[in-house]
């Protein structure tokens, strides 16, 4: 008998100056989990850029379900990230197919209007693995994202700090301006300069 389907649910980019918020949902079964565990699935955070090249990939290739989704820059300065992070959360769960019957959210805010039961977990990147496996793929297609806006924008040097707010990233919004993917709520982007881009 299969397994009642269980999403582990995570978001990357909150504290980013520049691009969209992004979260993964991904619905494991526990030997899909067992031997994702093997290959040494963790906290996304706690891994180097190539371990969670290769096992994003691994997560794909086993993963029962695996979605993406992410909430603009435009939404973030607008409904405030937090609310954002949580838009792109469920709009990850949606995507799934088959639908979870439980999700497991990673912090302590469950999403607003969904309709699938939730179980908030914190420091849930560490403790559940489907959330861990969530926090990888997420990273991953945001971090691919940003690579590809990097050529749009160049002199952020966004292909290195991902559209976090590093030395030479916010040396070059002072002196370049935000761009259209700045998050211009964010008191990093917040310049009497006009709108670039």
């Amino acid at each position: 008998m299969d397994e009642t389907p269980v999403a582990g649910v995570d978001e990357v980019g909150r504290g980013a100056l520049f691009g969209p918020v992004v979260a993964a949902a991904v619905i494991l079964q526990s030997s899909e989990a067992d031997h994702l565990k093997a290959l040494g699935v963790k906290d996304s955070k706690q891994l180097s850029l190539r371990q969670r090249e290769a096992l994003e990939a691994q997560i794909r290739a086993v993963a029962t379900s695996c979605a993406v989704g992410m909430a603009s820059v435009h939404e973030i300065d607008r409904i405030n990230i937090l609310q954002a992070a949580l838009l792109a959360m469920g709009r990850a769960v949606e995507r799934l197919e088959p639908q979870p019957t439980l999700c497991l959210v990673d912090g302590n805010q469950p999403i607003p209007g969904l309709e699938i039961e939730q179980r908030t977990v914190v420091k849930g990147d560490q403790t559940e693995l489907a959330i861990a496996a969530a926090s990888i793929v997420a990273k991953v297609w945001r971090d691919r994202l940003i690579i590809r806006l990097a050529e749009r924008y160049p002199g952020y040097d966004l292909a290195s700090n991902k559209g976090y707010g590093s030395k030479k990233h916010r040396s070059a919004i002072l002196q370049l301006g935000p761009t259209r993917q700045h998050r211009r709520s964010f008191k990093g982007c917040q310049l009497s300069l006009p709108l670039d881009g």
